[in-house]
């Protein structure tokens, strides 16, 4: 990321999660840096702070909440060096009006707390939206298949890591530490990616999150992405629910933009054109926010608990 005692890093990340404690901080203190440091995150004040900065980290929530400022432009941000993005997936539309906003590309790269940085988007050379970057110096990157063998470009897989930044094991717990690693040493992340041409990597979800359909694999961040893309939709988030022919089905939760009125019902026949039939959302809700833990990342556990009493209204009136 290119740190250098000239840099100052505006750090407003929690402190108890690995990119504010070990990432962040340890940018600023291995390259004996500056630190503007915050209690917390607020857009206000990380704006009115930005002049005095060089670098920002954040997750994609900080992001969305500095662009809903008016003040938040290139003059502001004018003497920023670097914006960078990570522990939850950035929106298009965050990533493109952060670009018009303030003539800076976010730098988004991938991350465990066990493994701490894996792989990046270049400081120099092309950042690809919906990618997070390259395998970092020293660290291998395997998307394997069920028999943790490597696949081609293209195939998505789970994301396997090796490399001396991964950790030893799960304290007190030698079971759950032995089947978390293949047996040639590589981690499973239980993050499932592919690599493309170039060997960037892209991460199309959580194995936990794959919906599998009468027996299809349905990856929930393919229609996301389609759903995003939607006219009058700001995010949304897909998980599977419970169905009697199929084992599991697709339900679509959207939060509509401000001041749009969505209809749920017209979301299927906008995504029939580039969807496959047995991806198409049975059922469509809307909500006002997503629930999120303290990184931005989506919690899909309570929105399968909180949207399951509408699923079962849906699949007793027989619309299956």
């Amino acid at each position: 990321m290119g740190f250098t005692g000239g840099d100052v890093l505006l750090h407003a990340l929690p402190i108890f999660h690995v990119h504010g404690l070990f990432v962040a901080l340890h940018c600023a203190m291995v390259s004996r840096s500056r630190l503007l440091f915050l209690p917390h995150f607020d857009a206000a004040q990380v704006c009115s702070l930005l002049p005095r900065a060089t670098v920002f980290m954040g997750v994609p929530t900080y992001y969305t909440r500095l662009l809903a400022l008016p003040e938040f432009d290139m003059q502001a941000c004018q003497g920023m060096r670097l914006f960078i993005s990570g522990s939850a997936p950035l929106l298009t539309e965050t990533f493109e009006q952060f670009q018009r906003r303030t003539g800076h590309t976010i730098l988004e790269r991938y991350g465990l707390t066990e493994t701490i940085m894996n792989t990046s988007n270049p400081l120099e050379g092309p950042r690809v939206f919906g990618s997070v970057g390259l395998p970092l110096p020293g660290v291998e990157v395997r998307i394997a298949g069920p028999d943790d063998q490597p696949l081609a470009a293209g195939a998505v897989g789970e994301i396997l890591v090796r490399g001396l930044n991964v950790f030893a094991g799960y304290w007190r717990r030698p079971e759950t530490s032995t089947a978390c690693f293949t047996p040639d040493g590589f981690f499973r992340t239980g993050d499932l990616g592919r690599f493309d041409a170039q060997d960037y990597v892209s991460i199309v979800g959580r194995s936990k999150d794959l919906i599998i359909s009468g027996g299809y694999n349905v990856y929930p961040k393919e229609i996301e992405d389609c759903l995003d893309r939607l006219e009058g939709v700001q995010e949304s988030a897909v998980i599977g629910m419970p169905h009697p022919d199929f084992g599991e089905a697709v339900m679509a939760i959207i939060v509509p933009r401000p001041g749009v009125a969505v209809e749920a019902e017209t979301i299927r026949p906008r995504l029939r054109t580039t969807l496959a039939n047995y991806k198409l959302p049975k059922l469509v809700a809307l909500t006002k926010e997503l629930p999120r833990n303290a990184m931005g990342k989506v919690q899909k556990n309570r929105l399968r608990e909180a949207f399951l009493p509408i699923w079962q209204k849906f699949m007793e009136s027989g619309e299956k």
